[in-house]
């Protein structure tokens, strides 16, 4: 693989950051910029069969190169659920109704029914479940989350994750490393503060991500929340104390760690396309999630491994997590 070509399996955009218009809700071919990733939202799901058809004929194109591509979807249950709502799959209250019958085998029956659901459309990611503990009542999650109670969240996280992969769809935890003590909203403010001690993170919110992470995670979402024990006044997904030395070291994840959507404005308010890409990737992320300015963040990429700022061993790691994932996906010929 060439160096655009492995920097580009770094990035998980939405197909309108592809050139394609808007809304796209058609194939498409991504061998111009061949993404790893492509995030569907509400506004590209008009059918069952429109979608079947436009997952499938980008699926097609993608895998002429070899490298088919991870083509996602927002499918938590309740309030987030793009195919329950748009598509007519099968529906499901907010998780903390669940959450409060803690019972591992209905989490397992809700994540396989929901992989079954996008499988059949032809997504093969699901950005779910919700691994955050509700701490605040002023998070910006609310029921999405399953409790308050960390173990509860663990136990519910790891039946979802387990059903998910029982139907061939790949689970992803968020936020890591956890919104539910935030107060705020990281798609609208420029800063969000986590102010949590180590031994709080590692007690309550690292509980259920390594539950996760231990029941089979292929996917971890890395948020923009800065954590005040970090001591780096990072936001997460830009800070190696965040991905390398926690996510990595302490929770012992070896999937593909990836950025929440950096358009929001606790990243794209603060940093550029470019800079934000590299300070992610330095950090040890493995795949960016729709930056603000995809074609800026690329070349800052790759301009940053030519002049020897990123190493050509950094990016190889990244690249051969992702394709270690699509190839148990059946995803490479």
């Amino acid at each position: 693989m060439s160096l655009k070509e492995r920097v580009y399996q770094m990035f998980f955009v939405n197909p309108e950051q592809l050139g394609f218009g808007y809304p796209v809700q058609t194939p498409i071919d991504i061998s111009d910029k061949p993404v790893g990733g492509i995030l569907y939202m509400g506004a590209n799901l008009d059918s069952v069969s429109q979608t079947r058809k436009m997952l499938s004929g980008t699926q097609t194109n993608a895998g002429k190169s070899g490298i088919g591509v991870f083509l996602a979807v927002d499918e938590e249950g309740g309030t987030v659920a793009r195919c329950a709502w748009k598509l007519g799959t099968t529906k499901f209250d907010g998780m903390a109704v669940y959450g409060a019958r803690n019972d591992f085998n209905e989490a397992f029956n809700i994540g396989k029914t929901i992989g079954a659901d996008i499988r059949s459309m032809g997504f093969n990611v699901d950005f779910a479940p919700v691994a955050d503990v509700d701490i605040s009542p002023t998070n910006e999650l609310g029921n999405r989350i399953f409790s308050d109670d960390p173990d509860v969240c663990a136990n519910m996280v790891a039946g979802v994750v387990k059903g998910l992969n029982s139907s061939g769809a790949a689970a992803t935890l968020k936020h890591f490393p956890g919104l539910g003590a935030e107060d705020g909203n990281s798609h609208t403010e420029r800063e969000i503060i986590i102010d949590r001690t180590l031994d709080q993170l590692r007690n309550t919110e690292f509980v259920p991500f390594r539950s996760g992470i231990n029941a089979g995670a292929d996917f971890v979402m890395v948020g923009h929340q800065k954590v005040s024990s970090f001591g780096d006044d990072l936001p997460a997904d830009l800070s190696y104390t965040a991905v390398t030395t926690m996510l990595r070291g302490e929770l012992g994840f070896r999937g593909i760690a990836i950025t929440d959507a950096q358009s929001m404005n606790t990243i794209s308010g603060v940093y550029s396309s470019g800079t934000a890409a590299k300070m992610s990737i330095k950090a040890g992320m493995d795949m960016i999630l729709v930056p603000k300015d995809l074609d800026e963040a690329v070349s800052a990429v790759i301009d940053a491994v030519k002049s020897g700022e990123i190493s050509e061993q950094r990016i190889n790691e990244s690249v051969t997590r992702i394709l270690t994932v699509k190839q148990k996906m059946g995803l490479l010929s």
